[in-house]
């Protein structure tokens, strides 16, 4: 089974093939019309994405659409993480962002979640989602010089994703387990008999 990544995220694609593939999905690039996120929630975005790619492509798609919720900002930034500090902002200038928001919240009260909302569309018009969720708090400083986004403030057991392995990651974040659970739709929907040629196989 194979999927066209409806992302311009570097890293993000890096993650989505290497997660991914031990689960015998292939992950293909193409190039993509830049798509509007004018969804309210990460599902609505991430299908969004998926739907305008599968389109300009013709081949199932798999999109993802993610951020930090936390609880302190009443779940900002949400779904305007990646523009939280502007358009074009690096991710230092995001995470320095978020940090100077919370600088007055004290650590029981750091509360947060990472949130990946995956949609698969496939060119007959079956669409296929999945969630995942990762809890933990927001760091008063970044920690470990690996990962992107606001990895290196986000702690699960006291170690930030930046501070992990990809593996060590993979196993807990948001991303890996919105992706298992796709894979476990995408088997349901191959035993199904959905036809070959839309699931890619």
């Amino acid at each position: 089974m194979n999927f066209v990544a409806a992302t311009h995220n570097e890293k993000k694609k890096e993650e989505l093939i290497r997660i991914l593939k031990p689960l015998g999905i292939g992950v293909e690039t193409a190039e993509l019309p830049p798509v509007e996120e004018t969804g309210k929630t990460f599902a609505e975005n991430a299908y969004l994405k998926a739907q305008s790619a599968c389109g300009a492509t013709g081949k199932p798609v798999v999109a993802d659409d993610s951020g930090l919720s936390v609880d302190a900002l009443g779940g900002a930034p949400g779904v305007y993480s990646a523009r939280y500090a502007g358009e074009g902002a690096t991710d230092a200038q995001r995470i320095e962002k978020l940090l100077n928001e919370m600088k007055d919240v004290p650590a029981g009260k750091r509360a947060a979640r990472f949130v990946s909302a995956i949609c698969c569309v496939f060119p007959g018009g079956r669409v296929v989602a999945a969630e995942g969720r990762c809890e933990g708090p927001v760091a008063f400083a970044p920690q470990g010089d690996d990962g992107f986004g606001y990895d290196p403030v986000f702690l699960v057991n006291g170690k930030s994703y930046a501070q992990m392995t990809p593996s060590e990651k993979d196993a807990v974040s948001h991303r890996g387990r919105a992706l298992e659970k796709l894979v476990c739709e995408l088997e349901k929907l191959s035993r199904s008999g959905y036809n070959n040629k839309e699931t890619g196989k």
